[in-house]
Formats: C-alpha cells, sequence, structure tokens
C-alpha cells in the first residue's frame, strides 16, 4: 500500500476516518472556545455582545470544519440543504486555512522579537498547521460553488473588519502590539489569499465530483 493512499479521496472518505476527524475537530473546538473565554468575557465587559462571536477565530473555524464533517455524513436534502452545506464547506475551507496560517504565524513572529516559546505554543503551532492542511485534503470531497465561497470571503473579511475596527483580534503576544498595523495588513490578505486557494481547490481539486 502506498503512502499516498492515507490522503487518497478513497481514504479520507472513509466514514470511520469522518468520524474520527469530526471527533478530534468537536474536541478542538471545545477546548478552542475554553482558551478564547477569557478575552470572550472581556469583550462582554467593555463591549457589544454581538462582538463576541468574532472573538474566537480558529474556534469558530474548527466549528465550521467539523460542521461540513457531519455533512458529509449525513447530507442534506433539498436545495436549501445543500446551499446551506456549500456555504458551511466554503467557510470551513476559508477560515481554517486562514486561521491555521495566521496562528503560526503570529507565533513565530512573536518568536523572531523575542518572545520564548512554551508547550502551549508548540501544541498550537501543531494544532493549527493541522488545521490548514486537513481543510485542504479535505476540500477534495466537498461541493461548495462560487458563490458560497464568495459569501465565506466576505464573511471573514467582515470577521477582520470588526476585529482591527473595534479592538477584538486574537490578544497578540506583547512584542507584535507595536506592528500592530502590520498584523492588520497581514491579516487581510491572508482572507483573500485563503479565499483564492479555496477558488483554486474548488476549480481544479473537486471538480470531478461534479
Amino acid at each position: 500500500m502506498s503512502i499516498s493512499y492515507f490522503w487518497s479521496r478513497e481514504f479520507l472518505s472513509k466514514r470511520s476516518i469522518l468520524w474520527l476527524l469530526l471527533i478530534c475537530n468537536i474536541l478542538g473546538t471545545i477546548y478552542g472556545y475554553i482558551w478564547y473565554g477569557g478575552q470572550m468575557v472581556d469583550t462582554v465587559d467593555h463591549g457589544l455582545l454581538w462582538q463576541v462571536i468574532f472573538v474566537p477565530d480558529s474556534p469558530t473555524a474548527s466549528l465550521f470544519f467539523s460542521l461540513a464533517l457531519l455533512l458529509l455524513l449525513y447530507p442534506p436534502r433539498g436545495l436549501g440543504g445543500s446551499l446551506f452545506q456549500q456555504f458551511i464547506e466554503a467557510l470551513a475551507v476559508v477560515t481554517s486555512v486562514k486561521y491555521g496560517i495566521w496562528a503560526v504565524a503570529i507565533i513565530f513572529a512573536g518568536q523572531a522579537q523575542g518572545d520564548v516559546l512554551g508547550w502551549q505554543d508548540w501544541m498550537l503551532v501543531a494544532s493549527h498547521t493541522a488545521m490548514a492542511v486537513e481543510a485542504l485534503l479535505f476540500v477534495r470531497l466537498f461541493h461548495y460553488r462560487w458563490t458560497a465561497l464568495t459569501g465565506a470571503i466576505a464573511w471573514t473579511l467582515l470577521n477582520d473588519t470588526v476585529d482591527y475596527s473595534y479592538g477584538v483580534f486574537p490578544w497578540l503576544p506583547g512584542q507584535l502590539y507595536d506592528d500592530l498595523s502590520a498584523v492588520e495588513l497581514f491579516t487581510y490578505l491572508l482572507t483573500l489569499f485563503s479565499g483564492f486557494a479555496g477558488w483554486i481547490f474548488m476549480k481544479y481539486g473537486n471538480s470531478k465530483q461534479r
């Protein structure tokens, strides 16, 4: 058996693999919301309640991917269900790629300016790298189209705008706060890059399924 089998469509579409990854992503999502708990409470105390949904970026991306896996296991029926599935899939790809790369880049940017990395940082590097990789692997099983992808990009850009307009972006290493404008620009550009990656994989990665 070739090692490439383990990232083939045949292997990834096995229900046992889908269930395993669904459980892993649900656990990661729960941990992520706990991780952001302090910032979410702080946002409620100092801002407006509606801003809270824009605070936990990575856990919400993981939630979208979990829902996308669940919808692969139990595909919805009807046009409305199909459109909902496509939108969730597009959100899963764009946000998982974006925040997977973003978190790793920010951690190492902080280290480059003197931040000392602990075991939790390395755990975050591993888990966020896995977020981006699994999204690009599973995009071959997804069925989203350009309309859903456009909506996912728009939502993520809205998230970026709220984050940096109201100061509810993820807490950064202390060394990076004097580079906040550069972090903001990087965040917006990464959203566009993730949307482009989602389009490339939509066009060439899963076209055989249409």
